[in-house]
């Protein structure tokens, strides 16, 4: 146990394994802030007060605190760069060095412009820096402790989203796996050209499957693994496909996850074309408006009835949606009168540059 803990003081942490957050965006230095507040507070509450709260001490003990959490800030964010190419005890020390220094340097500055009116030198108190190195540090500690936890808590998230989503995404397999070989074998002889493309159009549904499931891609992958899709299946229902697109709206570099409108043209074709003798049209349109990503599929379905086998797949990229978007991504499904209808939407501010 004791060779583990000196092992992880004197191993470097990098990347996301750093556990001091980045002291330059204003969200840490506002939780500082208010953290510190909150520390003052407590302090000026537990001292005795004959006459009422003290609202000169509060704001004395805030003016000093607040000064000491900020510079500690603004010393700490250029120096976390040369900490997390040190080791883990090498970045703890620096963080100690930086807040008991500044907390005893405030201290006898303090000391010298309340008590001596900024005339003559400091006067060093020894137990009064002592009482003062001893709070910050254990401050200091405390705030270690909380940071390393929180890193540790992402962390184990940032994996447990990371399994969900793989799991997720290994579930998406195209089903017409079997009928595509078939359809493949059956072009062999007769157009070896067309059983060649077909082939690579699989490769690169199974290749898009096998993928990173965090990743995110451009909406210009999904619509060519979707056109190869789309021809391996023409190889099969010939004629009974009819496609319509209209997603000219779309930006080639939109941010899109893989595999994410493929199943819904699976099920279009699975549920409500493959079961008509006479096939039937899907009809994909596509829109980008104020941050917002909105894709509606629609497919005729003459048996008039819902497409149950798909439950799963449209859960699977309602969950895929919302871990990668945030919880306003949603998945509908719907059938009115002779058609089925799918739509996915979710935000996207920015696409990929």
């Amino acid at each position: 146990m004791k060779n583990g803990f000196w092992s992880l003081l004197s191993k470097p942490q990098r990347g996301k394994e750093f556990f001091l957050p980045d002291l330059c965006s204003s969200v840490s230095v506002f939780t500082l802030v208010v953290l510190a507040e909150l520390m003052v507070l407590v302090w000026v509450l537990a001292q005795p007060a004959p006459d009422g709260f003290d609202w000169l001490q509060l704001a004395l003990a805030s003016l000093f605190v607040q000064w000491i959490v900020l510079l500690s800030a603004a010393l700490l964010c250029p120096l976390r760069s040369w900490m997390r190419r040190r080791s883990m005890g090498a970045a703890i020390a620096g963080c100690y060095t930086v807040v008991v220094g500044l907390t005893l340097l405030f201290t006898v500055l303090a000391d010298w412009v309340l008590q001596q009116g900024m005339t003559g030198m400091p006067v060093l108190r020894g137990e009064q820096l002592l009482r003062h190195g001893l709070i910050a540090a254990i401050m200091t500690s405390l705030l270690l402790r909380y940071f390393y936890l929180q890193q540790q808590w992402q962390m184990h998230n940032q994996a447990a989203l990371q399994a969900r989503l793989q799991s997720l995404q290994s579930r998406i397999r195209p089903h017409f796996l079997f009928n595509s070989l078939n359809s493949i074998v059956s072009l062999i002889g007769s157009q070896p050209d067309k059983a060649e493309s077909a082939v690579l159009d699989l490769s690169d549904l199974f290749r898009a499957n096998l993928s990173d499931a965090e990743a995110v891609a451009t909406w210009a992958e999904e619509y060519r693994l979707c056109r190869g899709y789309l021809r391996i299946e023409e190889y099969r229902l010939g004629g009974r496909l009819r496609m319509d697109w209209q997603v000219d709206e779309l930006p080639p570099d939109l941010p899109m996850p893989l595999l994410t409108l493929q199943p819904l043209l699976e099920n279009a074709i699975l549920h409500g074309l493959q079961p008509s003798v006479d096939g039937g049209d899907i009809q994909v349109t596509g829109h980008y408006r104020n941050g917002s990503v909105e894709l509606l599929v629609s497919n005729s379905c003459p048996q008039q009835s819902e497409h149950r086998g798909a439950c799963m797949a449209l859960d699977n990229i309602r969950a895929r949606l919302a871990a990668l978007f945030g919880p306003t991504a949603r998945v509908e499904a719907w059938q009115d009168g002779p058609r089925y209808f799918s739509r996915l939407v979710y935000p996207c501010r920015q696409p990929i540059t």
